[in-house]
């Protein structure tokens, strides 16, 4: 038979209160957390354009006296607004020379914001410049790569209204199965 000592004033150690725990439970938010931050600074790089525009007209109607709200909602808006429109221009510009050029607007700010943020992550602990320099301009490259990619999302260009897909026709000098 087991018997069990009871001391007035002790508290019981549990696992989840001790200091090795706390430690561990510690790392892993730090972790989560700097991958949150990690990627919302990505997505709002990928995102510079639409942005911009959501901050500039957000702070125009703010000084115009619509109020933090207000001006808040109209950046959001103005922002989703701006890339609904450059993926729909994208989509129906038939013209590779003005598809390159909305493709642009969006992943040459996306580039710069890219290169920027991994500059800045890269000074926190790469001593090298040359080292610094380069994930930075692969971070460029990967975030403008995106960003070209989220605005061409639907690549054929749309249809004129009353246009109809025909079918589908075999390559020249193609046989079908049929003879």
């Amino acid at each position: 038979m087991e018997r069990v000592v009871v001391v007035e004033g002790a508290t019981l150690a549990t696992f989840v209160t001790g200091p090795i725990t706390m430690i561990i439970v510690g790392v892993l938010l730090n972790v989560v957390g700097l991958g949150a931050l990690c990627w919302a600074l990505f997505a709002l790089a990928i995102h510079a354009l639409p942005f911009f525009v959501g901050m500039t007209v957000g702070i125009y109607s703010f000084q115009a006296g619509a109020g933090p709200f207000g001006a808040s909602v109209v950046g959001f808006v103005t922002a989703g607004f701006t890339f609904v429109v450059g993926r729909y221009a994208f989509s129906v510009a038939r013209s590779p020379i003005c598809r390159l050029v909305i493709g642009l607007l969006f992943a040459v700010p996306a580039a710069h914001a890219g290169y920027s943020v991994t500059l800045a992550l890269a000074h926190l602990d790469i001593p090298s410049e040359w080292w610094r320099e380069s994930f930075a301009v692969l971070g460029a490259i990967a975030v403008g790569g995106i960003a070209w990619a989220n605005v061409s999302m639907q690549t054929d260009p749309a249809l004129r209204p009353g246009a109809a897909l025909g079918p589908l026709q075999p390559p020249n000098g193609a046989t079908t199965a049929g003879g």
